[in-house]
């Protein structure tokens, strides 16, 4: 069951799913770990490391990385490994423990509410792929479709793995079963299954076609789509569900539920352009690769991709149609702040043709495992179809690569790109350079790059004392709420911190004591921030002594009051000298006597 939206399930049911699912056996299954002493070791999922550097605690019942900084608890691991909302976790781990959580016990914000009709499409839904499997292995009208399968290289594991089906030539065998199963054929017609005549009867969607279950992120099936049998190419050869309630083709990736292991193990998706591929790259082993359904890269499919990895390869058709939508794929995805490469088909090939005319072993190591760089594929993109013994041609290709590379390139990108131009072009680096550095202060006016919101810190180094204060605040702040009230009644009730970070933190876990007694578990699954997270896992791991709590929170508040003072009397100083600079001498001296003021006051601490 897909949950959308703001859901709130009951807490006593979001305690027994995590009371039940010891941390240690839940990464497991995702990962190899090793016991050290009383925690356990393994590299982390979330960011390249050779040297084992995620830690997890079987007695706190959370994981740390010392290398990138992520942590949660077993909820939120679940919720970034996988791609998916805190109800999904909860969901998820609660059928691995046994614990049934019906959608009645969800209660949800009306707009995004998972509706009794929603539950039954996907039932109907599941009946069909089963069906249609059926008729597929089992029976003789499915006979020319497997045989056509198994010839295009579809072992029957695969056929097996993927649900692979046929559906019957005839108009009505479907909606006959359905109605026979108890389902509502308005609703079915509604979910893309069926079609309504005029006259108020209804007809199967799918005839006589090898039939593909399309599948959400948790598996659950949403829609077909339908190959015509080689006999029938007067018919459009695919057809596939429509947009219904259960499934958008903006938001759908296909293969996203099988690939999302393969992707977190290998730290980069490959993204395709149809399903055909995706499978043609699941026959020649490629485990990682998702496509989009019929409809272009979305923002939606962008959010997905990007919560699963920063690496992506785009491996779309080689023909020109299949290279203009790489280009508007790559763009995208390079304003997503994702790092890009272009796995470039030659001959206008499709992966599928290209594993039959080269082979399995060739297609992953010539074209997956050697793609090309964004801007060195907007230079390829650039170059087709210009001739060079015409100047329009030498200059619209010099200009659209320069472009691209004043968005954002490094200066080694730039350096090697620019001299790459000038030997093609015959046109001097100097001149190249000067119409670059015309066409980059273009793009820091106008600025195309999404930037991703970020939590920002002060801008100022943290000493370890800063470090250590702040973190045993926040360590006795998530196991007593009054430590909190009484932080808030103190100066700086907004912001006792330094760092912007922790205040958010702060602000969050003032909302969280309002409705709960304290439970660090329940309030890192509240936190959408990954950022955040990571805060607060530190302090709950961080090393604190109960009986003194007082004494260890008054010593820390006391250290960072005086380190914001040190930081006021270092912006006073540099606001005097630009002061001075501009012979403002009375603000000068203004600022000079708050300067002294604070001296004294620190003196004083």
């Amino acid at each position: 069951m897909k949950v959308s939206g703001v859901a709130k399930i009951p807490e006593h049911i979001i305690e027994d799913v995590r009371s039940q699912s010891d941390i240690v056996d839940v990464i497991s299954e995702y990962m190899q770990l090793t016991k050290r002493g009383r925690n356990w070791f393994g590299l982390c999922p979330f960011h390249g490391e050779q040297t084992p550097s995620f830690s997890v605690s079987t007695d706190k019942q959370i994981y740390r990385c010392f290398g990138c900084g992520a942590g949660g608890n077993a909820l939120t691991f679940v919720m970034d490994i996988e791609g998916i909302t805190f109800p999904e976790a909860v969901i998820k781990l609660g059928e691995r423990a046994g614990i049934a959580i019906d959608s009645t016990e969800l209660h949800v914000t009306p707009t995004k509410q998972v509706s009794a009709e929603e539950t039954r499409m996907l039932e109907a839904h599941e009946f069909a792929a089963s069906f249609f499997h059926h008729l597929l292995l089992n029976t003789e009208d499915g006979e020319a479709a497997l045989a056509y399968l198994q010839g295009r290289g579809f072992s029957e594991e695969m056929i097996k793995e993927y649900q692979i089906g046929y559906a019957l030539p005839n108009w009505e065998a479907l909606s006959i079963l359905l109605e026979r199963q108890g389902f509502e054929l308005d609703e079915m017609a509604a979910s893309g299954l069926i079609i309504a005549r005029e006259d108020g009867s209804y007809f199967d969607r799918f005839r006589e076609r090898i039939m593909f279950p399309l599948r959400n992120d948790l598996g659950k099936v949403v829609g077909f789509s339908g190959r015509v049998l080689p006999t029938s190419e007067e018919e459009a050869k695919y057809l596939n569900s429509p947009d219904s309630p259960i499934f958008h083709k903006s938001e759908v990736l296909y293969n996203l539920d099988r690939a999302r292991p393969s992707i977190r193990k290998e730290r980069r998706v490959i993204l395709m352009e149809g399903f055909m591929d995706v499978l043609a790259a699941a026959k020649a082993g490629v485990t990682n690769a998702v496509a989009t359904m019929g409809t272009s890269l979305t923002d939606q499919h962008c959010h997905k991709l990007k919560r699963l990895a920063e690496q992506i390869t785009i491996c779309y058709d080689g023909d020109q149609a299949g290279l203009e939508a790489t280009k508007r794929a790559a763009t995208l995805l390079q304003q997503k702040q994702m790092q890009i490469e272009v796995a470039i088909l030659p001959d206008g090939l499709d992966p599928d043709d290209y594993i039959e005319k080269y082979g399995a072993e060739q297609f992953i190591e010539q074209i997956v495992n050697s793609p090309h760089a964004y801007l060195a594929f907007i230079k390829y993109f650039a170059r087709k179809g210009k001739n060079f013994a015409y100047e329009n041609d030498i200059l619209q290709y010099t200009h659209e690569v320069l472009v691209e590379l004043a968005k954002r390139s490094s200066p080694m990108e730039r350096d090697l790109y620019i001299r790459q131009l000038a030997q093609e072009t015959n046109i001097s680096e100097e001149a190249i350079y000067a119409d670059y550095h015309r066409l980059e202060r273009t793009a820091v006016q106008a600025p195309t790059v999404e930037t991703p919101p970020v939590i920002a810190p002060l801008d100022r180094k943290m000493t370890t004392g800063v470090d250590v204060a702040e973190r045993i605040i926040l360590a006795h702040m998530l196991l007593d709420a009054s430590v909190v009230y009484e932080v808030r009644t103190g100066e700086n009730t907004n912001a006792p911190f330094l760092r912007d970070a922790y205040n958010a933190v702060f602000v969050h876990l003032l909302a969280f004591y309002e409705k709960n007694e304290p439970n660090y578990q329940r309030f890192l699954t509240q936190l959408e921030e990954a950022e955040l997270r990571k805060i607060v896992v530190e302090a709950a791991t961080f090393e604190t002594n109960e009986d003194r709590r007082q004494e260890e929170v008054a010593d820390s508040l006391a250290f960072l009051r005086k380190e914001r003072i040190k930081w006021q009397l270092e912006e006073l100083k540099q606001a005097s000298q630009e002061a001075e600079k501009t012979q403002d001498y009375a603000k000068t001296i203004e600022l000079a006597k708050q300067y002294v003021a604070l001296q004294k006051q620190l003196r004083l601490m």
